[in-house]
């Protein structure tokens, strides 16, 4: 995929760079017509394999339709009409998709959560989305709706895909909901007559992401939003209907929405669900998928456990497997580029091949794999040319939940590692005087739900969405990723932290008096801490411990057994992946003398890292606090 950079027309002065188009996109569509077009043309194609008796069975498309169509019907009949939003609480499941497909075909707007969210999170979200309807997965989604129930007015309906013995007063099985859905009067008109009317412009889901100022946003995304994302973005990664996607990160997440769901609907191809998130690796080797998308987390584990593999080889076999890996990166470097390797090179890696690096993938991968998408953080640039030198492509792209959300991606055929490709069709992306990432184009969200003032500073008036990332674009128009204007972290699973909310809570203990959030690209957050040396050194002394030498006194166990307590209390409410188990304890304030702190008292939270990298660091090296 070529593109151009251009010089910015005169309305778009602040903008010093642009490239991509909004000429070329695809031609709006829906999510029920997609998925009719594909079952019509491979009803009997497996489009889901489940696990289940210790083997994946398939479901066909003719299968998930009549399903999908049944749950639809039943939605309605419960008075579901076109523009409510239905809250949907579940793990990775053939149901998740049957719920989403009928949500969406009756014009309705699928909200979905987290599986691990803690309840008032959860009833935030049901909450401020207005959803009338729940549906939940499992015995443990359905306790933590009904802890909530008295604070969610408007929820009308709460439906379970696995229900208990004994149904509580209000809730009913999703089965009996599509039983009532396949009873309807000429169901099979009543359906399509819903679906028709369903249109590109309307909205299709709201998906909530963290804040900067605490409250959690929805971004409403429609129809067209992924669908012109998902055509654009199928066609860069090649997609078939031969191909096999392993889907295991939360569908709530919107990288895994399109990639794990509606690229397989677009194309025709298959979906295997893992079992969970702690079973991938089993998964992999079992479902043999040809595609997968992933946060590098999941590439960062492969990469180490193979390379703990090789360094236990006897030395005779680690030195071929590590000649292997040098000859993979040679070949495999250059094909990626677009180079042609030479005959002597091409004759090395076939030997390599055959004896070193095929095992390799089959080892890890069931042997089919042919690329890995990865998203939601910034890929390692050693764990690219790893899997690289394995002869596995992976692909880097970018883009946001407000961006549906893919924005540039690496074309396999091209792939510049260190940068996440260009623009994808029909897709604009500029830089601003101040280095600030934009995008304008078909996949930008409708905006946030109920919150135009937040809509207004994250959209202007002509269109283009403002990333809160900075980048540079190269002289072929690819984009790469410098700095987060944000302070949101990135977790190395993709999920996001809001740090000063959090910092906010645990700053209510008397016994702190600054805590700074860290953690973008590793697999947990941290904690520096300024102590409030005053409350701390009273307790101290009730505690008949020494308080003469600070350095001493925030070293001792119970003063760090006083704050696990501490931010433990604090954090009840917080999702597990936002909560603080390893921390620093600190000597000393933060100081404007040394940069740490603006004229306002305000961290400057760059130069706290900087200052405090050792600090950090050991407390991913394994010491735990």
């Amino acid at each position: 995929m070529s593109a151009t950079i251009e010089q910015p027309p005169a309305t778009a002065a602040k903008i010093v760079q642009r490239v991509g188009s909004v000429d070329d996109r695809p031609p709006p569509l829906t999510v029920p017509e997609m998925f009719r077009r594909t079952v019509a043309s491979k009803p009997d194609k497996a489009v889901q394999l489940y696990k289940a008796g210790g083997e994946y069975r398939p479901i066909t498309y003719r299968e998930l339709a009549e399903r999908v169509q049944a749950l639809a019907l039943g939605l309605a009949g419960l008075g579901v009409e076109p523009g409510a939003r239905v809250a949907l609480i579940s793990e990775n499941r053939p149901e998740w998709a049957v719920a989403d497909l009928a949500v969406l075909s009756i014009g309705a707007a699928n909200v979905p959560l987290y599986s691990t969210l803690p309840p008032p999170q959860a009833q935030y979200v049901i909450h401020d989305s207005g959803a009338q309807v729940v549906i939940v997965s499992t015995a443990k989604q359905l306790e933590k709706v009904l802890e909530v129930r008295g604070d969610l007015p408007a929820v009308r309906e709460i439906l379970i895909m696995d229900p208990p013995d004994t149904l509580p007063e209000g809730v009913t099985s999703l089965a009996d909901v599509m039983d009532r859905g396949r009873a309807t009067p000429d169901g099979d008109a009543e359906y399509r007559r819903r679906a028709d009317a369903v249109r590109p412009d309307d909205l299709a889901s709201i998906i909530y992401t963290s804040g900067t100022t605490g409250a959690p946003k929805g971004a409403m995304l429609s129809h067209d939003n992924f669908m012109s994302n998902a055509q654009s973005a199928s066609k860069i990664f090649d997609i078939q209907e031969s191909d096999v996607f392993l889907s295991f990160l939360p569908l709530s997440h919107v990288f895994e929405r399109l990639a794990g769901h509606y690229f397989p609907l677009l194309t025709g191809a298959t979906i295997a669900y893992a079992e969970s998130v702690f079973t991938v690796s089993s998964n992999m080797i079992e479902a043999k998928p040809t595609v997968m998308a992933s946060v590098p987390r999941l590439y960062e584990s492969i990469h180490s456990r193979v390379l703990d593999f090789v360094g236990k080889l006897p030395e005779g076999k680690r030195k071929a497997a590590e000649m292997a890996l040098h000859v993979g990166w040679e070949y495999n470097s250059r094909k990626i580029l677009g180079e042609e390797p030479g005959l002597m090179l091409k004759g090395k890696y076939a030997l390599a091949d055959s004896q070193v690096l095929s095992q390799m993938r089959e080892r890890v991968t069931g042997g089919r794999l042919r690329c890995f998408i990865s998203g939601g953080a910034p890929l390692p640039i050693e764990t690219a040319k790893f899997l690289t030198s394995i002869g596995l492509n992976i692909v880097e792209g970018y883009g946001l939940t407000e961006t549906a959300p893919v924005i540039c991606a690496n074309p396999p055929s091209r792939i510049k590692l260190g940068t996440v490709g260009p623009p994808i069709t029909g897709v604009e992306v500029g830089i601003a005087e101040d280095g600030e990432i934009l995008s304008r184009g078909p996949h930008i969200m409708k905006g946030y739900y109920n919150q135009p003032e937040e809509t207004a500073k994250a959209i202007t008036p002509d269109g283009w969405f403002a990333t809160g990332d900075i980048g540079v674009l190269d002289e072929d128009g690819y984009l790469k990723i410098t700095d987060r204007k944000k302070d949101i972290i990135v977790l190395a699973n993709g999920k996001n932290v809001a740090p000063q909310p959090i910092e906010a809570k645990l700053k209510a203990s008397p016994y702190v008096a600054q805590v700074v959030l860290f953690g973008d690209r590793e697999p947990q957050i941290v904690a520096l801490v300024v102590p409030d040396f005053d409350h701390l050194k009273s307790w101290a002394r009730e505690q008949a411990i020494e308080t003469g030498d600070s350095d001493e006194l925030v070293k001792r166990p119970e003063v760090k057994k006083l704050y696990r307590e501490e931010f433990a209390r604090l954090s009840k409410d917080l999702a597990d992946f936002e909560q603080v188990r390893r921390f620093t304890i600190l000597t000393r304030d933060f100081s404007a003398d040394r940069g740490e702190l603006t004229p306002t008292m305000k961290i400057k939270r760059k130069v706290v890292k900087e200052n405090y990298a050792g600090d950090i660091q050991a407390m991913y090296g394994g010491r735990s606090e």
